[in-house]
């Protein structure tokens, strides 16, 4: 049996748990046992050096990152196949499902930095609000141009590319920024979503968003600090949020990549 260790807002997750349904895989699904290093429970730490979720275990296998463990999952059930046959449709694939890993990730976290855990307000929230606004139109308009015209999913049958946006693109829809009505982007989220295996996971995602209501006390009593590795604060910084990097640092309310003994 497979485990998976999750959150349900965590896109990443949601990729992963929308390839384990759709290929009708039996798995497992468990909560890391705290917030931040030093806290989870060891099955959670060992050979996780992120600390983060996804964790997928699978007879000894221990394996984080999403897309290692969707290439695992590819390997190990083949049936039915998410990549599409086609080189170049998987390599389109691939390219598609990085831009939405290590690029539009940043810009909806940035968002929940904003409205969960409320770093910043004022102009300074703003400032960060509008910068996102305008850069999710660019990825609306960049995934706009992958959709080839009448095409009912992205490189072929649904697969890798699509599992890999839809979390993203509802996620930017629950901030207030859905792509553009009308478009055929906006129709092919709607086609998604209707897909019984994204279907559950969103609403699992959805029924966790309550759970957010008050997270931001668990940072201010220093209970809970989020990660700001690589792309996300890489973010911060180029969106106009140098200061709440700092003052995270200061107050010890945001960490980095654990060191790997």
């Amino acid at each position: 049996m497979i485990v998976l260790y999750e959150h349900p807002l965590s896109p990443y997750v949601q990729k992963v748990k929308i390839a384990l349904r759709e290929k009708s895989i039996p798995f497992e699904l468990r909560r890391a046992g705290g917030r931040g290093p030093g806290v989870e429970q060891d099955d959670f730490l060992d050979g996780n050096p992120r600390a983060e979720v996804p964790f997928l275990l699978h007879e000894g296998l221990r394996l984080f990152d999403s897309t290692i463990q969707l290439d695992y999952l590819e390997d190990a059930f083949p049936d039915p196949p998410l990549m599409p046959p086609d080189p170049a449709a998987r390599a389109q694939a691939r390219s598609i499902e990085e831009v939405m890993d290590t690029h539009y990730e940043a810009v909806n976290w940035g968002l929940g930095e904003l409205r969960y855990f409320r770093r910043a307000d004022g102009r300074d929230a703003a400032d960060l609000k509008a910068a996102a606004r305008r850069q999710i139109a660019g990825f609306h308009a960049w995934l706009e141009g992958r959709l080839a015209p009448g095409a009912e999913w992205f490189c072929g049958p649904f697969g890798r590319a699509d599992l890999s946006v839809v979390p993203f693109l509802n996620a930017s829809a629950g901030f207030g920024f859905p792509p553009p009505e009308g478009s055929a982007l906006i129709a092919w989220l709607k086609r998604a979503n209707a897909r019984p295996a994204v279907a559950q996971t969103v609403a699992e995602a959805r029924a966790a968003v309550a759970e957010m209501a008050n997270v931001h006390k668990a940072v201010e009593a220093g209970r809970f600090r989020r990660q700001y590795r690589d792309h996300r604060l890489e973010w911060m910084i180029k969106s106009g949020g140098l200061q709440v990097v700092l003052d995270g640092i200061g107050r010890d309310t945001i960490r980095f990549t654990p060191e790997i003994d």
